[in-house]
């Protein structure tokens, strides 16, 4: 097994990449987003690879992060998602914005990848819910949302918390913030509980 690739960067494309490794050149298939994040032709790169054999052939998938590979890992293990179909995924969303959206049961932003539609989406967060944390998709949110003066204790700690993941789905600071403020999961609604009623919220903004 091909864990992981270093080497130079021979020629690259929207969907891959040729790695030149100790004069061997590698065709790897990549996520569009993670390949327009590839520095220039002639640089040297590190890329975190899944190799699959199969009867139709050999293909070789590569990630920049160990976290967007693991990701992508666990979408093959959907029945009906193979490693094209996942790179796809991971096309239209970040390994973060997947791990959001399947916890909080969004299957609409999922069904946005292509040859995706609503039936995968829902069986794809069926499978893949449990697998997810989301205290991990939180920590992988680089920067913090800023809440209009109010601080992330006087918000409490999960509204503040799904105002983050929101953002990082895509939508406004101000959508966000008013989605949350709108859900209505009583006082001891945990993140995931502000989530899914904001989501719903959203659709009405």
């Amino acid at each position: 097994m091909i864990s992981f690739l270093k080497g130079y960067i021979e020629e690259k494309s929207e969907k891959s990449i040729f790695l030149d490794v100790n004069g061997v050149g590698y065709e790897v298939y990549m996520p569009t987003g993670s390949a327009s994040q590839l520095p220039s032709v002639g640089e040297k790169v590190k890329i975190h690879t899944y190799l699959q054999i199969s009867e139709n052939g050999i293909g070789l998938y590569g990630f920049l992060t160990k976290d967007e590979l693991n990701v992508f890992k666990l979408l093959i293990t959907v029945n009906g998602i193979g490693p094209k179909g996942a790179v796809g995924i991971l096309s239209a969303l970040t390994a973060n914005e997947l791990r959001l959206a399947v916890l909080a049961d969004d299957d609409k932003a999922i069904a946005k990848a292509p040859g995706i539609g609503a039936k995968t989406a829902k069986k794809l967060i069926l499978e893949l819910k449990d697998k997810f944390h989301l205290e991990d998709a939180l920590e992988e949110i680089a920067e913090p949302v800023q809440t209009t003066g109010r601080g992330k204790n006087e918000m409490g700690d999960a509204h503040a918390e799904a105002v983050q993941a929101l953002v990082a789905l895509g939508y406004s600071n101000s959508d966000a913030l008013k989605a949350v403020r709108l859900a209505d999961t009583g006082d001891n609604a945990t993140t995931e509980d502000l989530l899914k009623s904001a989501l719903k919220q959203l659709a009405f903004l």
